[in-house]
C-alpha cells in the first residue's frame, strides 16, 4: 500500500507568509516533513512538487476581477481601498510581496495531489501546505487568499466526473468550501468544529443544510467550545459514516486542520493527540469502502505549530501508508533539531499525558449539547432510513 501514496511538498511552500508575527505560519510543514524524515517515513520517491495553478484554473471558483486584485496587491499596485473590498490588507489577511504566486502554488499543490489520485499514480495523495477553506469567489477571508479545496472539487467535477465527498475537522467552519457548492447535489460536504458562538467564522449551524437541488448536501456539527476528545469523536466518527453511507462518493477529500487541540491558541477546544489518530483512520476506512481507496487529503488551521501539528500532520501520512511506527517517543534527532528553536518544551511522546489539562467542569452538559446537535443534524438521513425500513419516523 505504501508504495500507492504521494506527498505533495516544496520549500516554496513556505513563502506562503503574511508576517513574522502572523499566526497562520506555514514552517509547520518544514517540521512536519523533518519529523517524517527523522523517522524514515517518507521516502522521496513518494514526494511530488506542487504545480502553480493557472489563472484559467483558479477562476473554476474564483472571479477573475479578484485573480487580477490579488496580483496587483502582490506587487504593490493595488490601493487600499479596492484591495479591502477583496478583503486583502485586513490583519487577517495582510497583503505580502507575491501573494498570487504563493497562493496559486498552494492550489496547484492540491490539484496535483487529485491528478496523482484520479489517474490511478497514487490511491492516497497528502498535501498539507493546502485546506485554506475560508477564501470566497471574490474575497479573501481567515488566513485565506485562494480557497484550494473548492478549486479542486470544481476541477474534480469538470476533469472527473466525480462525486465529492468533503470532509472538514478544522475547528473553524468550512464556509468558504460549503458557499462554494451550497446548491449542488454532486457535492456533499460535512464540517465538525466549534460553534460559531465565539470563533470565527460563526457559521456552520445545523440548520445550513443546502439550498435548491443542493439541499440536503450540507452537513455541519457545532461542538461546544471546550469539548473533549470522547464527544468530538462520537461525534466525528457517527457523522462522516453515515454521511458517507447516504451519499456513497467516488472521491473523498479531508480537510485536516490541527486547531481543536487544547493547546491551540486561537480555539476553545480541549481535545487531545487521540483525536488526530483517529480522524486520518477512520477516513482511510471510509476511501476504501466507498471510493476504491481514492482519498485526498490536506493541511488546514493549526496554531501551535511546534508541539500540535507536526505530529498531528505525520499522523495522516503514516496512516495513509499504514505505518505502525508512531507510537511511544518521537525521535530524539527531531527534538534536538528544534528544541532551541521553539518558544515551548516540545513533546516528547506522540501521545498527550492523561494529565494534559485541569478537568472540565461541565463535561457531562457539554458531552449532552454534542449529542442533541449530533442527533439533529443527521435527522434527515436517520429520518429516511427508518422511511425505508417502514418504522416510524
Amino acid at each position: 500500500m505504501s508504495d500507492r501514496c504521494s506527498f505533495v511538498f516544496s520549500e516554496e511552500l513556505l513563502n506562503y507568509k503574511f508576517s513574522s508575527h502572523h499566526p497562520f505560519n506555514q514552517f509547520r510543514l518544514k517540521l512536519t516533513v523533518d519529523l517524517l524524515e527523522k523517522m524514515n517515513a517518507l521516502d522521496p520517491a513518494h514526494t511530488i512538487s506542487p504545480k502553480m495553478a493557472t489563472d484559467e484554473e483558479l477562476a473554476l471558483i474564483h472571479d477573475r476581477s479578484y485573480i487580477e486584485a490579488v496580483k496587483k496587491a502582490g506587487h504593490g499596485e493595488l490601493s487600499k481601498e479596492i484591495a479591502e473590498n477583496y478583503g486583502l490588507g485586513t490583519e487577517d489577511t495582510p497583503i505580502f510581496p507575491n501573494m498570487h504566486e504563493a497562493s496559486a502554488l498552494l492550489v496547484g499543490g492540491t490539484l496535483a495531489a487529485v491528478d496523482q489520485v484520479m489517474t490511478g499514480k497514487s490511491l492516497h495523495s497528502l498535501h498539507l501546505g493546502g485546506g485554506l477553506h475560508h477564501g470566497f469567489r471574490g474575497k479573501a477571508s481567515g488566513f485565506c487568499v485562494y480557497n484550494d479545496s473548492s478549486v479542486a472539487i470544481k476541477y474534480l467535477q469538470e476533469k472527473y466526473h466525480a462525486r465529492v465527498l468533503y470532509v472538514d475537522t478544522d475547528a473553524h467552519h468550512g464556509d468558504g468550501v460549503q458557499w462554494s457548492f451550497y446548491d449542488d447535489p454532486n457535492v456533499c460536504t460535512l464540517s465538525i468544529h466549534e460553534t460559531g458562538r465565539y470563533l470565527f467564522p460563526g457559521t456552520g449551524n445545523i440548520n445550513e443544510r443546502g439550498q435548491g437541488s443542493g439541499y440536503g448536501y450540507s452537513f455541519n456539527i457545532p461542538v461546544d467550545a471546550f469539548t473533549e476528545d470522547d464527544s468530538w469523536l462520537h461525534a466525528y466518527t457517527n457523522s462522516i459514516k453515515e454521511v458517507a453511507e447516504f451519499f456513497k462518493p467516488d472521491v473523498i477529500l479531508t480537510q485536516n486542520g490541527a486547531d481543536s487541540h487544547y493547546f491551540d491558541p486561537l480555539t476553545h477546544l480541549s481535545a487531545t493527540m487521540k483525536i488526530y489518530r483517529e480522524i486520518p483512520k477512520i477516513a482511510h476506512e471510509i476511501a476504501h469502502q466507498y471510493c476504491n481507496g481514492k482519498w485526498i487529503a490536506v493541511g488546514g488551521g493549526g496554531y501551535d505549530i511546534w508541539r500540535v501539528v507536526p505530529r498531528a500532520w505525520a499522523l495522516i501520512w503514516l496512516e495513509m501508508t499504514e505505518n505502525s511506527n508512531c507510537s511511544g517517543n518521537l525521535p530524539d534527532a527531531w527534538i534536538e533539531q528544534w528544541q532551541k528553536e521553539s518558544p515551548v518544551t516540545l513533546p516528547k511522546e506522540w501521545d498527550d499525558p492523561d494529565n494534559l489539562y485541569t478537568p472540565i467542569p461541565r463535561k457531562a452538559e457539554i458531552t449532552e449539547k454534542n449529542e442533541i446537535t449530533l442527533e439533529k443534524a443527521l435527522y434527515p438521513i436517520r429520518n429516511q432510513q427508518k422511511s425505508q425500513k417502514g418504522l416510524p419516523s
